[in-house]
């Protein structure tokens, strides 16, 4: 079963551990959507990806991995007969355009959380039966 998850505990957690929480956050996520999405062909990439070609390339990796994931998560729900709105170009365009407003990055993850828990409801009801 795949859990769900809320932006109001990852802001918390992450407040609370100094930032660890987050990181640990991008694993599950990843971990997850592998999971959910598992025989489409992709794969998103973990943890130490992100966090490598992130810091090489001044995180510009993490923002293609962002409309990556929104992408995927995107294409996944026709399999699971669950229709997600937005995808990667939203997601990124609240990202790198919210900075302006502060809310912006906040935006973007609510939409990448909304779109796995909805993935996630679907696949835990198909294991389930």
């Amino acid at each position: 079963m795949i859990k769900k998850r809320g932006l109001v505990r990852l802001i918390l957690f992450s407040i609370i551990t100094l930032g660890l929480y987050g990181f640990y956050w991008i694993y599950k996520l990843a971990k997850d959507v592998n999971t959910i999405c598992e025989g489409d062909g992709k794969k998103t990439g973990g943890l130490l990806k992100w966090l490598l070609l992130g810091i090489v390339t001044l995180g510009i990796y993490n923002l293609v991995w962002l409309y990556m994931l929104g992408e995927r998560l995107q294409d996944n729900g026709k399999k699971y007969d669950v229709t997600i709105k937005e995808g990667g170009s939203l997601v990124l365009l609240w990202y790198i355009l919210g900075i302006l407003i502060i809310i912006g990055p906040f935006m973007a993850v609510h939409i990448i959380i909304k779109n796995t828990n909805a993935l996630a409801d679907a696949y835990n009801k198909r294991i389930a039966s």
